[in-house]
């Protein structure tokens, strides 16, 4: 083992659809913006302070499919990763960066249907479904072959 370590594992809501970009030889990209909240108590005010935190999710291949086809706007969702920053110039050829989280493993928490079904009845969770981890693996390219 080398000594570092690049993992991510975060819980969040979907903040939009999953964007799908597809490539010649039949791999795609799915990226999507994922959202994660801190609350906690200020000591001097004692009010509820919320805070959003915002993350790029770039999924692969058959996974990127199967959250395409499965995940919506609003969708709580679990994602393990890396971190992965990239740089690009924009059109003033100015340096600008991008970090985001390249999913190796993701579990689907709850959807929209599943959400609205269980408000008017109350009932609770279903088992989450899960994705098959080495298909994952063996789905992903490496992220340099990427023409963006």
């Amino acid at each position: 083992m080398s000594g570092t370590l690049n993992k991510v594992m975060l819980i969040g809501h979907l903040g939009d659809e999953v964007k799908m970009h597809y490539f010649d030889g039949g791999n795609c990209v799915g990226r999507f913006p994922l959202a994660t909240n801190e609350t906690y108590v200020s000591k001097q005010t004692n009010e509820r302070i919320s805070n959003t935190e915002w993350h790029n999710i770039v999924v692969r291949n058959k996974a990127a499919e199967i959250c395409e086809k499965y995940l919506s706007k609003g969708d709580k969702v679990y994602i393990e990763g890396r971190i992965k920053t990239r740089k690009w110039q924009d059109d003033s050829g100015n340096d600008r960066y991008s970090t985001e989280i390249h999913c190796t493993d993701f579990t689907f928490l709850t959807t929209k249907k599943e959400s609205e079904s269980q408000q008017g009845a109350d009932q609770p969770a279903q088992k989450p479904a899960d994705t098959n981890k080495n298909q994952i693996e063996q789905e992903r390219e490496d992220p340099d072959d990427l023409p963006f």
